[in-house]
């Protein structure tokens, strides 16, 4: 695998964290199941916990235990509102980065044919 392709996935896993936590509150391992499922981003739970763990700590996430009849407690997350914020900064940058390389591909295709 390229290193520029690992990097970016590094790179948006908080965004797609924030993403899929504000649309539900899970716990973490049901949170690494749900983007293991997305084709293209292969994340695992190395890079999954400790995003989590800083998104606690920085107030965009609030997370609460929940006893489990199968095995230790479950750590849910979900979304503050400062994480809501946060998320939409993020939304608006990552549509914004895509347009312009949407843009440059347009304007080299055109180019191509002229």
């Amino acid at each position: 695998m390229k290193a520029w392709v690992t990097q970016l996935r590094k790179g948006v896993t908080e965004l797609v964290v924030l993403r899929m936590l504000a649309q539900e509150e899970m716990y973490g391992y049901r949170l690494v199941q749900r983007l293991k499922a997305l084709d293209g981003l292969e994340i695992t739970e190395s890079t999954v916990y400790p995003v989590l763990n800083r998104l606690v700590e920085d107030g965009s996430l609030q997370g609460r235990e929940v006893r489990s009849s199968t095995g230790p407690p479950r750590r849910y997350f979900s979304v503050t509102t400062t994480g809501r914020q946060r998320l939409g900064e993020m939304m608006a940058c990552w549509q914004g980065l895509c347009k312009a390389i949407d843009d440059l591909q347009d304007s080299t295709a055109a180019g191509e044919h002229a």
